[in-house]
């Protein structure tokens, strides 16, 4: 399996412990505004938080493939012949920051997040007019616009997936992202407490940060023993 889409995956799984109480308050805030027979009814509300969930992830996804096309485009124009080399370089570098955050030993990565505030404000409006949420349709849209929450974990992913090398594989990488999240929102208030209290533990955030980064290191080198085997061999007679 590709070690990117395994780190992305990974990113996903423990930002959402990281950002839970953003997610919590939107979560419920679109429970809130459903009628008493629906949120009090698990069955009845499983829709409803499925579909939010959808529209957050389908955001993700095309948000990915939008800048895996775009960095592809770059790369060509400025570096042709090293570009792909280039872009896993950021990649790398991206994921490494990503995982001393999440070890607790580079706490302004965050700050990055500060890039989406300015598209934010012009999209939180829509956001709030979806509320109160009448349908699992309207529940889609819901997620949609508060995909692009501002996040610094969502957003370092999504520079990543701007190296990517394609929309594609661009895409997939935020797909996976995505699928990450799921586990902790989908089972709010059932296997949330237990994976908070495993997230909160030192050794439990030290592991997954240093994973990240030999992951990160990993996927450089392969890439750069890739691109040195094909010059020696086409540098043979």
């Amino acid at each position: 399996m590709d070690i990117a889409l395994v780190s992305a995956f990974i990113v996903g799984l423990f930002s959402s412990l990281h950002c839970l109480g953003m997610c919590g308050g939107i979560i419920g805030a679109l429970t809130f505004s459903l009628p008493p027979a629906v949120r009090e009814h698990r069955w009845r509300l499983f829709p409803y938080i499925s579909a939010y969930n959808l529209g957050r992830i389908t955001s993700y996804t095309a948000a990915g493939a939008l800048l895996g096309w775009l960095g592809d485009s770059l790369f060509k124009v400025l570096s042709p012949d090293t570009g792909h080399l280039i872009l896993q370089g950021i990649a790398s570098a991206m994921m490494i920051g990503i995982g001393l955050y999440l070890a607790e030993w580079f706490p302004r990565f965050a700050m990055i997040e500060q890039l989406g505030k300015p598209l934010w404000k012009r999209l939180q409006p829509w956001g709030q007019k979806l509320i109160p949420v009448r349908s699992p349709w309207h529940a889609w849209l819901f997620g949609l616009v508060w995909g692009w929450l501002p996040c610094g974990l969502v957003y370092s992913a999504l520079i990543i997936s701007g190296t990517a090398g394609d929309a594609v594989y661009g895409a997939l990488f935020m797909l996976s992202f995505g699928a990450g999240t799921l586990p902790s929102v989908m089972t709010a208030g059932i296997l949330t407490g237990w994976m908070a209290r495993l997230s909160r533990l030192t050794q439990v955030k030290m592991g997954v940060g240093l994973l990240l980064i030999v992951l990160a290191i990993a996927s450089f080198y392969l890439t750069w023993a890739h691109g040195h085997q094909h010059v020696s061999v086409g540098s043979l007679p």
